[in-house]
């Protein structure tokens, strides 16, 4: 700390910044108190009273510490990291963690190093987490495989605060060199290690933690988040756009589960984003739930901050970076300005102008040409077998859950026409089609619980190894919707009755638009709403929703393109089984 902040904070000097008559969130007494906040050099100095060469009259409003959120992966808003920042910043979002593994499974290190150089000098702190499964587990296809040599290295980037979460659940409590190997460069870094165990209890969860995993966001019950915590483990809270959990984690908002749990978005689309908010909605719907409002405002940031080693951000404190929100009230929490290092960068809704960085031309080239897969044809989708077969064998079919991420897996009997098609029973064809090798792999099943009742929907975004996935109800329309998906180099494609009756192109890497936040949330909205109207579900995003059936990491049932994986037993299952 300089001399010059020094003296502010003894009140010899005026700040250059004073906050006046502010109700001040105190994140470390959970309580608010009334004074000035002193800023100098982009910090906070005081806090009591002060006088500075510009004031701010925050008389009625309360001052908090910017929103963190502790588990993102930025590419899944479909934003460029620069117009990321324009969405959130409204919504007093000052810092984020990110995992950058949806690119990393595309492109590999060149898909780091892109999303390091397009944040860098964003009026947000970006910060990142280094992808650990890369793919995420050995059965799937993914563009690139990222072993601990490759990424230890980064660690000596500031900007780098751990080693993202540890998917691979299964190889870590066996002892996998590689895995291990990653786990113990991080800590050698003095970086955090995050996890990801669905379901995880027991002595399988004893050893995950020993492995030296420290957090989980994949908590859905009250009493799993107890449970890890008792372990030692910090419980991150996620409501995004597919996976909500708060209402089933309102628990960790009491003592002592408080002390060690986070806010996080995982994934969100800019539509949600813009619609209803990005942490603050999750502080303002806990306040609604019974939370109390500071505790909600801590478990929003100074904990994320705390549990990344961010040692003086996250709160309103001398010798804190002034990065922070003020609120007209802490029912709706409703953002009226922003502070990043002591400078305002949004008022009412006007932010700064925010420049894009320069980015390197070779990234480039390699984030926007990223498909490699010849055209598709829907004989690619038939499944053969004999009349004699139907009533006698049957098909495993993936159950999908509203408001989950989770899969079940059911069954259902062989029928004629378009093999295993049943609209009636919403049971419909899914593909996995590989896209970075050309291997012409294509993994086909079935899913029930989407709703789709014409057409075909397919994407690119399909978590982790981002093939190709498509949900139809005829051949024809699936593989016209797939092969939109190829020529545009990414995106959503929606088809019926044999052509293409809506699109969005993803160009980077087939996971990021180059539309600006408003525009692109607009093209969402539309194409859901067409997706709607095709049939799926209300409580499923037609595309989010999609996007997780083929992560081979969640229980239970899920398709890759080599076929049907049992998370639970960690094998390919044949699709077709005979009836007992």
């Amino acid at each position: 700390m300089h001399v010059k902040e020094l003296a502010v904070a003894r009140g010899v000097e005026k700040a250059e910044l004073v906050l006046k008559n502010a109700n001040i969130i105190n994140v470390f007494t959970e309580m608010i108190e009334q004074g000035d906040i002193a800023i100098c050099n982009g910090r906070v100095v005081g806090i009591g009273q002060y006088e500075g060469e510009e004031e701010l009259d925050c008389s009625g409003k309360y001052v908090a510490p910017g929103f963190i959120d502790g588990h993102i992966h930025l590419e899944s808003s479909m934003l460029r990291p620069v117009e990321f920042v324009k969405a959130v910043l409204p919504h007093g979002t000052t810092a984020v963690i990110t995992d950058p593994h949806e690119i990393a499974n595309v492109s590999g290190m060149e898909g780091i190093e892109y999303m390091m150089e397009a944040s860098e000098g964003l009026p947000l702190d970006v910060y990142f987490v280094l992808p650990s499964c890369v793919p995420a587990t050995a059965f799937d296809e993914n563009g690139a495989m990222l072993l601990a040599k490759d990424i230890e290295p980064l660690y000596k980037n500031r900007k780098v605060v751990g080693l993202a979460e540890v998917m691979d659940f299964y190889e870590t409590i066996r002892g996998a060199s590689d895995i291990l190997k990653k786990i113990e460069d991080a800590k050698t870094a003095n970086k955090v290690v995050d996890g990801h165990a669905p379901g995880v209890t027991g002595k399988d969860a004893c050893a995950y933690v020993a492995a030296g995993v420290q957090s989980d966001h994949e908590c859905i019950s009250f009493e799993e988040a107890k449970d890890k915590f008792r372990l030692g483990q910090w419980i991150m809270i996620r409501e995004g756009t597919a996976a909500r959990n708060l209402d089933a984690l309102m628990g960790m908002f009491t003592p002592p589960y408080h002390q060690r749990a986070m806010l996080v978005t995982d994934d969100k689309h800019p539509y949600d984003i813009l619609r209803l908010g990005h942490i603050d909605d999750i502080v303002r719907q806990a306040i609604r739930k019974g939370a109390d409002p500071c505790i909600a405002i801590k478990m929003g940031s100074l904990n994320a901050a705390t549990y990344f080693g961010l040692r003086d951000y996250g709160a309103v404190a001398p010798g804190y970076h002034a990065d922070l929100i003020i609120l007209s009230d802490l029912k709706q929490v409703t953002v009226e300005t922003v502070l990043k290092n002591g400078k305002v960068i949004l008022d009412k809704n006007n932010v700064v102008e925010i420049k894009e960085p320069e980015i390197r031309k070779d990234l480039l080239d390699k984030v926007y040409h990223s498909f490699h897969c010849e055209e598709i044809e829907p004989e690619d989708f038939r499944i053969l077998y004999s009349q004699e077969d139907e009533g006698q064998e049957q098909f495993r079919v993936i159950k999908m859950i509203q408001g989950e991420i989770t899969t079940e897996e059911i069954f259902a009997p062989l029928i004629e026409g378009e093999a295993g098609v049943n609209l009636e029973e919403d049971i419909i064809k899914l593909a996995v089609i590989e896209r970075h090798h050309n291997t012409n792999h294509v993994g086909i099943g079935f899913v029930n619980g989407y709703g789709l009742q014409r057409g075909a929907i397919a994407s690119s975004v399909s978590h982790d190894s981002h093939n190709i996935i498509a949900i139809g109800t005829n051949d024809k329309d699936i593989a016209i919707a797939a092969n939109c998906i190829r020529d545009m180099q990414g995106g959503w494609a929606i088809a019926l009755d044999g052509k293409v009756i809506g699109n969005l192109p993803l160009s980077i890497g087939g996971l990021i638009s180059n539309l600006d936040a408003a525009t692109l949330a607009k093209e969402i909205h539309e194409m859901q709403a067409l997706a709607t109207e095709m049939g799926v579900k209300d409580g499923i995003d037609p595309f989010m929703s999609m996007a997780f059936v083929s992560l081979p990491v969640i229980p239970k049932l899920r398709l890759t393109t080599t076929g049907l994986f049992d998370v639970t037993i960690q094998k390919i299952v044949p699709l077709v089984v005979r009836k007992e």
